[in-house]
């Protein structure tokens, strides 16, 4: 059995994967990390010292904030241990420190813990490269209480269709749209974000031309989705080299 730590665990995100642990056959909740007293009780080490959490697990999964998510992988730069984080909106500083943190240990981030997230991305990245013409624009939605946007996913997906036209995305996308700006540009992409709500998200790459379009959308019903996802990252991480790995190399993508 993998031992699983939990950065975050009286999050809405720790608490789903403590759910989801309960019936995994490959791991199990050893330690549980959180700053706030928790109201509800578990049958394991629960600390809010980093020392005592790499301690009692073989592998920890962050889903917190970007303070909390820097200061994990800082401890972990003198401490290694495989991380699967989970925690968007750190920033191109945040990105650089994970990418020099996997010189020492495996890392796994993904914006998106969803399977079918992660097969969004490859048929965005498709259509993206076939329909060369055609005019691309992402629209995300989540719940009144996200921090950050646009999402980590509508980035990813964003990101991905830049790169399948060659595009750099810092050159082409576009957050918001107001008053006299003109025609559409050929080549800029539009990411836009919708709040409110419980929504869990819902992601959708749309593609436009004269005459016809194509829409591609991810629905998110229970974060218990990304909870399975990131156990299943957790479990195949625990046995891998040091360097930076995504979903897709998790699911043999």
């Amino acid at each position: 059995m993998i031992k699983i730590g939990i950065h975050g665990a009286s999050g809405k995100m720790g608490r789903m994967i403590i759910e989801c642990l309960k019936y995994s056959k490959e791991a199990v909740l050893t330690a549980a990390y959180t700053i706030e007293p928790l109201d509800f009780a578990l049958n394991t080490v629960v600390t809010d010292s980093f020392e005592e959490l790499f301690e009692n697990c073989d592998v920890v999964i962050d889903f917190t904030i970007k303070d909390g998510a820097i200061n994990l992988i800082n401890y972990a730069r003198t401490n290694p241990k495989p991380l699967v984080i989970g925690t968007t909106g750190l920033g191109e500083d945040g990105a650089q420190l994970i990418a020099q943190a996997s010189n020492t240990m495996p890392i796994l981030q993904a914006t998106n813990m969803s399977l079918g997230v992660a097969v969004l991305n490859r048929l965005a990245a498709i259509a993206s490269k076939t329909l060369k013409e055609f005019d691309i624009e992402i629209v995300e939605q989540h719940h009144r209480h996200k921090k950050d946007s646009p999402s980590g996913t509508a980035l990813t997906l964003a990101e991905r269709v830049a790169n399948a036209r060659d595009l750099n995305i810092k050159e082409v996308m576009v957050t918001g749209r107001e008053g006299l700006i003109g025609a559409r540009s050929k080549d800029e992409i539009a990411v836009l974000a919708v709040r409110g709500g419980d929504v869990v998200g819902r992601h959708t790459v749309g593609f436009y031309n004269d005459g016809e379009f194509i829409e591609l959308n991810h629905t998110a019903t229970s974060r218990a989705t990304f909870a399975k996802g990131a156990i299943k990252a957790a479990i195949w991480l625990a046995s891998q080299k040091n360097g930076l790995y995504g979903i897709d190399d998790c699911l043999g993508f």
